[in-house]
């Protein structure tokens, strides 16, 4: 490797560098918890939603073949809830990450498989990305800014 003289061009551009340097770590900090909130977001509402519209949550289950609607219900919400909350916070994020990531996956199976409908299509991949934004959660953990910050692996 060669020896590396400064002159003041490059002395010049590391500074301008360091200085943004800075600035981006500035952020790494708060990127995660935005993207915290942004994620969990879907999850509350939808919890909150099937709390307060059961009888037609039941109903779109059955519509799509469902049995036991009342038990799977139940599970729904404390699965949206649960994990919703536990990313939001920041407390066992990659758990809280792993269970909606289960619950995403089989809901994408049940509900949009018909990839001939467009808006079916779409929710599909809607819900491959949301999927690809919690498996960042459980690769990466919470963030700094959380109740309980996970360690890094």
């Amino acid at each position: 490797m060669a020896n590396h003289i400064p002159n003041s061009e490059s002395t010049t551009e590391s500074s301008t560098t360091a200085t943004v340097d800075r600035g981006l770590y500035a952020t790494r900090n708060h990127i995660p918890l935005i993207a915290r909130i942004l994620l969990s977001a879907l999850f509350l509402v939808s919890g909150i939603n099937k709390i307060l519209n059961p009888a037609a949550t039941q109903d779109y289950m059955a519509s799509a073949g469902m049995p036991l609607t009342g038990l799977f219900l139940v599970a729904a919400i404390a699965l949206e809830l649960g994990g919703g909350l536990s990313v939001l916070l920041g407390y066992r994020a990659r758990w809280g990450a792993i269970a909606l990531i289960g619950f995403t996956a089989i809901a994408t199976l049940i509900f949009h498989t018909n990839l001939s409908d467009q808006l079916q299509q779409i929710m599909f991949l809607k819900n491959l990305a949301i999927i690809g934004g919690l498996l960042m959660i459980v690769q990466y953990g919470s963030g700094t800014i959380a109740l309980l910050p996970d360690r890094n692996r």
